[in-house]
């Protein structure tokens, strides 16, 4: 190593930490046991390359030091209070006689460590808003200001969540480790969920005043590209399918103004062809398995989408069927909702307004706006106007979202002024 410029130092170690502190932190939590220690560790170890890497020169691989020096550190700082807590000296020694050897920390040991800290952060015995704050945080490298903004919450209740989570798995002694393969696939559903929700709340925020979050989707999408690298089931390509062709009209979503777009009304060539033609071939590859589940028959319906050059020409009994499939495979009243939709394009509003009646006769959906907004639509196209105007007042009384809001009071004024 030979000395460098502090200035050409910083700007290493920025870009450094960039690529590979999530990494390196990954790592730091195998090889120290606990989450806090490892954070710290990480800190403590970029504290020390900006002292030493101007001095010393910066070494030939940035990312193997900060993992030694980190490891150094926390075990250096827990010998350091086991003064006033002797257990941490047990802990302190155990870390240390563990065979290590820098050298081994090549791509695949690194990648495994990644893994190891997704499906820790997507533990099912942690509580779903746990799960999802930990994953953007110690996954994503969010700071716990950027998930409270993203999910319209404060920082002292993100970080109460994440303190929780972290005290469940230390005391439950939840392993850090990927799940043998006679658990994975109920695990990995639980990562799959975290991931989803997260984009989900990226592509169609639940409240706000924004229809959608870009950074958050692109999180979301960012994670589902690590998981097909790490772990490339079916299931995963299917996911990383269905967030880029969801991904793929954003831009024809809103207006300059900032104006909700139905799909129906959407120009279509501003969708992204790159995450269309990206998305189809998951689709292609996770059909092809033969294995596939939710997310793949969702995301099959989402490329009959891409396929359509517009609403009325999209193949709806496909999708009709599809949702079919879907709603057998994974029953849930919000897809039952939307084959709802699928069957009144293909066989009219008539025979899709009885099946959301239904839905809202038995009590489901009772809350969410999207069952009455479009029961208020399908009742607008058949000229029932009185009803179509009280199902979008209680649209807009169960709304948080503020497009959405100003939509459904301009598809009320267009009715009340008739």
């Amino acid at each position: 190593m030979n000395e460098t410029s502090p200035q050409k130092a910083s700007e290493i170690l920025d870009a450094v930490y960039r690529s590979e502190s999530r990494r390196v932190l990954a790592t730091l939590i195998r090889l120290l046991r606990d989450f806090d220690r490892a954070e710290e560790a990480l800190h403590d170890a970029v504290m020390a390359a900006m002292e030493q890497w101007p001095r010393d020169g910066i070494p030939q691989n940035p990312r193997t030091w900060l993992v030694s020096t980190g490891r150094f550190k926390g075990i250096d700082n827990l010998r350091r209070r086991a003064r006033f807590d002797h257990s941490l000296e047990e802990v302190a020694e155990r870390i240390q006689v563990e065979p290590f050897d820098p050298s081994q920390l090549d791509e695949q040991h690194l990648e495994d460590d990644r893994l190891r800290l997704i499906f820790t952060c997507c533990h099912p015995a942690l509580q779903s808003e746990a799960r999802t704050a930990l994953t953007l945080r110690e996954v994503c490298g969010l700071t716990t200001e950027e998930i409270a903004r993203a999910f319209l919450t404060s920082a002292p209740t993100v970080a109460k969540r994440i303190v929780r989570a972290k005290a469940k798995i230390r005391d439950s002694r939840i392993p850090y480790e990927v799940p043998a393969r006679g658990d994975l696939t109920e695990r990995l559903d639980s990562v799959l969920q975290v991931t989803y929700l997260v984009f989900t709340e990226g592509y169609a925020a639940s409240s706000g005043a924004s229809l959608t979050r870009a950074d958050l989707s692109q999180e979301a999408i960012r994670l589902g590209r690590l998981l097909v690298e790490l772990l490339p089931e079916p299931e995963v390509l299917g996911l990383l399918a269905l967030m880029l062709l969801q991904e793929s009209r954003r831009a024809a979503r809103v207006s300059q103004e900032g104006e909700l777009i139905l799909l129906e009304d959407q120009d279509r060539s501003h969708w992204n062809r790159i995450f269309i033609d990206e998305g189809k071939s998951l689709v292609e590859r996770a059909l092809a398995s033969r294995a596939f589940g939710p997310y793949t028959l969702q995301a099959t319906i989402a490329a009959l989408h891409a396929d359509a050059p517009s609403a009325d020409k999209t193949d709806w009994p496909q999708i009709a069927e599809l949702y079919g499939l879907l709603l057998r495979v994974h029953p849930s009243p919000v897809i039952e909702l939307n084959r709802a939709v699928a069957i009144a394009m293909r066989d009219g509003p008539s025979a899709g307004l009885a099946l959301i009646e239904t839905i809202l006769d038995r009590g489901d959906l009772r809350d969410y706006y999207l069952a009455h907004a479009t029961r208020a639509d399908l009742c607008r196209r058949m000229g029932r106007t009185e009803e179509a105007v009280q199902s979008y007042r209680q649209a807009l009384s169960f709304t948080r979202q503020e497009p959405a809001r100003r939509f459904l009071e301009r598809r009320l004024r267009e009715l009340t002024k008739k």
